[in-house]
């Protein structure tokens, strides 16, 4: 039996993929322009990539999202575990905690979060990732919601403590792995969000990759433009291709 092709939704992924991607591929192509040259090519790539400071602060944005993504994973999961188990009165009033990062200021939240952090925290660079968790929240927190909302969460729960699982087993090894789409997904949105994450950092006056882009942009700006794309595209294919090899690992376990 022939699929129906369902024309509203096509058109609708198709005007988004349009939003998406022509922007991008516009910045794409003025990043390979080659104006004393002309025509095109990989220069500014290659200035980009040469450059002292890229990798040192590709690197520092990128360790500081990951742990992000395990600070987001470490309290999410088990506090949206113990919330639809237990049915609790409260869980209206996380959710509407968990929307406040949207409408409240990042000026008044870097300095009023910052203050709150104990003096040896406010000296590091380790309290960027606790702040990134609290702007990842209403995105992060919905995520992992959806997916413990559609699993027969109490049934898993109950079959695995029966057979001796504690709790740390039950949330690693039987609720995570079934609702692995839904912690992929958190990830990815975790992640992109650190990595990119520029305002807040430079309120709270540190250097990570995307305050170092903005620099760079005041004496190079294609090439500003190009670490821009591959800021953009690899995180994105790195993000993609787990999310497509974490169904297809999981299946090949099953079989």
């Amino acid at each position: 039996m022939k699929r129906r092709i369902d024309i509203p939704l096509v058109a609708t992924l198709s005007v988004l993929g349009f939003f998406v991607f022509i922007p991008m591929l516009s910045a794409f192509e003025f990043s390979i322009r080659t104006p004393l040259k002309g025509g095109y090519g990989w220069d500014q790539y290659i200035w980009a990539v040469t450059e002292e400071d890229f990798m040192h602060y590709i690197l520092r944005s990128g360790w500081l999202a990951a742990v992000t993504v395990v600070i987001t994973l470490l309290i999410l999961v088990p506090t949206l575990t113990w919330l639809h188990l237990s049915q609790s009165k409260i869980r209206p009033l996380i959710d509407g905690l968990s929307l406040l990062p949207l409408v409240i200021p990042v000026v008044a939240f870097a300095v009023g979060a910052q203050i709150s952090f104990p003096e040896f925290m406010q000296n590091t660079v380790l309290e960027l990732p606790f702040l990134y968790f609290v702007l990842a929240l209403p995105y992060a927190y919905r995520s992992l919601d959806i997916g413990l909302s559609s699993i027969p969460l109490k049934t898993l729960t109950e079959a695995a403590r029966s057979t001796g699982a504690n709790w740390l087993k039950t949330i690693t090894a039987v609720i995570i792995p079934v609702i692995r789409g839904a912690v992929m997904a958190t990830v990815a949105l975790t992640f992109a969000l650190s990595l990119g994450e520029y305002t807040l950092t430079v309120l709270l006056h540190w250097d990570t990759f995307p305050t170092w882009v903005t620099y760079v942009a005041q004496e190079n700006l294609l090439g500003a433009i190009a670490i821009s794309m591959m800021s953009l595209i690899i995180p994105f294919l790195v993000l993609t291709g787990l999310t497509l090899l974490a169904p297809e690992r999981s299946a090949q376990r099953r079989k």
